[in-house]
């Protein structure tokens, strides 16, 4: 068969690669309450930024108020009752198992003040961080439980970037290294710095799930932004270029043709960066190697070929 082939050499490219990711909060999430009860106060204002520790809704605790008004009476008396027998134990007016046990009441009405305190303070729902809260989904005077969601806050002062690299990039993603990108509606180019990766590639996808702090600020930059992520593996003075067509695809792999003491050999490739008309092969020929770039379709396994043309 006449066939035009392709001497493959070495040429300096640079590695860049874009890959679509997306804005995302800092830090988001679901307020629910840790106990059930009537909501007697409502500070959620729909949009509104608030600071950590703002109270944003109070559920009814007359009834826990109540009971540790009861047990502030109780400790009093027993302190009152402590300190009387700690005289009397100086002039050993009682034993020392008498004394100890008003200790022991004393302590024992503290602890169940600590623990009717705790319960108070589940039925406060404060911000966990500053942030702005979402849309309101219960009202005054609302019955709830911990599986009702009160709303949402999002800390939006600092926002992340969350996109993948395919399997093949993994090794060059290093925490630290800074990326840039661009949202929809802007030319301009963001940076972001590196902070993690996921421990493993995604079986599924064959990729790395790579996240980001965004060092900059813009009111483009809003979560759940559709962002063009640019990387820049810097330049290869040793890739191996071949013409986009000599790229035979398949199931699982991808060919090239090598005509090998005029016998065509199909050699199983593995691409990486590309152009509009050449791809890098990152294994499987070697400089030097004639690729056929024309009649692939045609040629089988140790056709005989002649190589009219090389380019």
């Amino acid at each position: 068969m006449k066939v035009e082939g392709f001497l493959v050499k070495t040429k300096t490219v640079s590695e860049k690669l874009e890959v679509p990711g997306s804005i995302i909060p800092f830090e988001a999430t679901e307020l629910r309450t840790e106990v059930s009860g009537r909501v007697t106060q409502l500070n959620i204002h729909e949009g509104q930024s608030v600071s950590k520790g703002t109270l944003l809704v109070k559920l009814y605790d007359a009834d826990l108020q109540a009971q540790l008004n009861k047990l502030k009476v109780q400790l009093e008396i027993y302190q009152q009752t402590a300190a009387r027998q700690a005289e009397l134990l100086k002039i050993e007016g009682i034993s020392k198992q008498e004394y100890d046990l008003s200790v022991l009441q004393v302590n024992n009405i503290k602890a169940d003040m600590e623990l009717i305190a705790t319960s108070i303070q589940k039925t406060e729902i404060r911000a966990p961080f500053s942030g702005k809260l979402g849309l309101r989904n219960i009202s005054l005077g609302a019955y709830i439980t911990p599986l009702t969601l009160i709303t949402n806050i999002r800390q939006e002062d600092q926002l992340k970037l969350e996109f993948t690299v395919p399997e093949k990039y993994s090794s060059k993603i290093k925490t630290g290294d800074i990326v840039n990108f661009m949202v929809e509606g802007s030319e301009k180019l963001n940076p972001a710095k590196i902070i993690a990766t996921e421990e493993a590639v995604t079986e599924e996808t064959r990729s790395l799930k790579v996240r980001a702090v965004v060092t900059t600020k813009s009111p483009q930059l809003i979560p759940g932004a559709f962002a063009k992520v640019t990387l820049d593996f810097g330049q290869d003075k040793n890739a191996l270029m071949v013409p986009t067509q000599a790229v035979i695809p398949q199931a699982r792999y991808k060919k090239v043709i090598v005509s090998r003491n005029g016998n065509a050999v199909f050699e199983t490739v593995t691409t990486g960066v590309r152009d509009s008309s050449f791809v890098q092969i990152i294994s499987g020929i070697h400089a030097g190697d004639t690729i056929v770039i024309t009649g692939l379709l045609s040629i089988k396994p140790d056709s005989k070929l002649e190589i009219t043309k090389l380019n």
